[in-house]
């Protein structure tokens, strides 16, 4: 296959599993040539081979667009309106989930870890070992509360593609971004609050809630573009909200990219009624878009924004770095930091100074967003071969995740349970719901390269599925 068809057919897959919706625009020819290696001519024989098939069409001046008319597949649903706080549950679930074995042969679709097997990692691996070679007994000291100077530096720098321009002095480096999220939570909540989360949302944050004994109002999510900013402010009319936690970037568990006016308008609301935002950005570096989207708290003017992230999702989680931006509540999420688990593990933050320093760290993204983004058009093709018609499917526009909605008479749990006997492991989709909801949902994971043992145990998934049905 020459260069062209085989980028066509790429462009192709992308279309038709809905990462580009009809009437969309598509990457530009400069961008194309640029991410995929391979010269413009080749990009442009590529795009002239889409508009032959009808898939895309040319706009003088502007570029080109997914053809209107291509219907686009099954999205899931969403969450239903908001009702009322509601204490969190799940927690057996969760830990199913943690404690799943991950065992030769074992297919772990569940967890969201990131592929460690690229070879952009290598240098990261050296540079551990570098840092507990020369630095002696530096590595073996507490380092600052605050964290290293000088990865708190390069976080800062990374943090302008996101549109924050932050003194290093404004970060904290934490123990993950969880660490960051639960600092974030006790730094402007007490025990009895209410906090408003995006429905689903990550099973790690409502835990969190339920161990500081707050509850948790699910707001409507819309699977496109986020958050409802119309449900958020009837909740806020009606409940003493205390803070809103979301992932508005590359989102936990639907994957969507929220637009930035629906980012303002939400901040907007937030200085009304004067409450924080907690934004979960773990994710948001491995959004397939260049420039990557801006986080909320580039827009925020009045420091009302906690951005929590971490290096978990876009290198490796064992190395357990990440970091919190708490804005106008420092003093209370310093405290908090201390009585934690005071100053972060040292070696890892040495080593990761110097893999950004080098150079290393966005190379590793280049090449994860576009093995993530190809993953993607696989899996999804897979889920609607295997799968029964009907379900709903996810079109993440960053990260790893799928989330998919099956028919309502179908309980993941249990068939996570049987998917178990086949070595097979998913997160089932309630979980991700305070009061347990999404039943019927699960998230699986794409990052790990893709082989005939993961594509049999999608085919899996969809035998048991219909397996189910079948006895209804």
């Amino acid at each position: 296959m020459n260069r062209y068809e085989n980028l066509a057919q790429v462009l192709s897959e992308r279309i038709e599993q809905g990462l580009y919706p009809a009437g969309d625009r598509l990457p530009s020819v400069r961008i194309l040539s640029s991410e995929h290696g391979v010269s413009i001519s080749t990009v442009q024989q590529a795009y002239r081979v889409l508009e032959e098939k009808q898939l895309v069409e040319a706009r003088p001046k502007s570029g080109y667009f997914v053809t209107s008319t291509r219907l686009q597949a099954a999205l899931p649903s969403g969450c239903r309106s908001a009702q009322r706080p509601v204490d969190i549950t799940q927690w057996d679930q969760v830990l199913d989930l943690l404690t799943a074995p991950e065992l030769p042969g074992f297919v772990q679709l569940g967890r969201g870890s990131p592929d460690i097997t690229a070879p952009t990692l290598k240098p990261l691996n050296r540079a551990m070992v570098r840092a507990s070679q020369h630095q002696n007994l530096l590595a073996l000291k507490y380092d600052s509360i605050y964290g290293s100077l000088e990865l708190r530096e390069q976080i800062a720098r990374l943090m302008i593609d996101s549109g924050s321009h932050m003194d290093a002095n404004n970060i904290m480096i934490t123990t993950g971004c969880h660490e960051a999220l639960a600092i974030a939570i006790r730094s402007v909540c007490e025990v009895g609050d209410i906090v408003a989360v995006d429905s689903p949302s990550f099973h790690g944050a409502m835990q969190t809630l339920k161990g500081y004994g707050m509850k948790a109002l699910e707001i409507p999510t819309d699977p496109i573009t986020g958050i409802s900013i119309e449900a958020l402010e009837l909740a806020l009319e009606q409940w003493p909200i205390k803070a809103i936690q979301l992932t508005p970037n590359c989102n936990n568990p639907l994957g969507y990219n929220m637009p930035d006016e629906r980012k303002k308008a939400l901040l907007r609301l937030a200085q009304r009624y004067d409450i924080a935002i907690i934004e979960d950005d773990v994710y948001g570096d491995l959004a397939y878009q260049y420039p990557r989207p801006a986080t909320i708290t580039s827009f925020d003017e009045d420091s009302r924004v906690l951005l929590c992230s971490s290096f978990s999702k876009t290198l490796a989680p064992g190395l357990r770095v990440g970091w919190i931006a708490p804005g106008r509540y420092h003093n209370r999420a310093l405290h908090m930091k201390y009585i934690s688990t005071g100053a972060t593990s040292t070696l890892p933050q040495i080593a990761l100074t110097d893999f950004i320093k080098q150079g290393h760290y966005l190379q590793h993204l280049r090449r994860m967003r576009n093995q993530y983004q190809r993953h993607l058009c696989t899996v999804t093709s897979w889920v609607n071969k295997y799968l029964p018609c009907g379900v709903g499917v996810s079109r993440p526009q960053g990260g790893f995740l799928l989330w998919i909605e099956l028919d309502e008479r179908i309980d993941t749990q249990r068939l996570n349970r049987l998917l178990e006997e086949h070595k097979i492991h998913i997160a089932v989709g309630s979980i991700f719901s305070a009061a347990g909801k999404y039943r019927n949902c699960l998230r699986i994971n794409f990052a790990h390269p893709l082989n005939d043992i993961y594509e049999q145990a999608i085919k899996q998934i969809g035998l048991t599925v219909q397996q189910l049905m079948a006895e209804e």
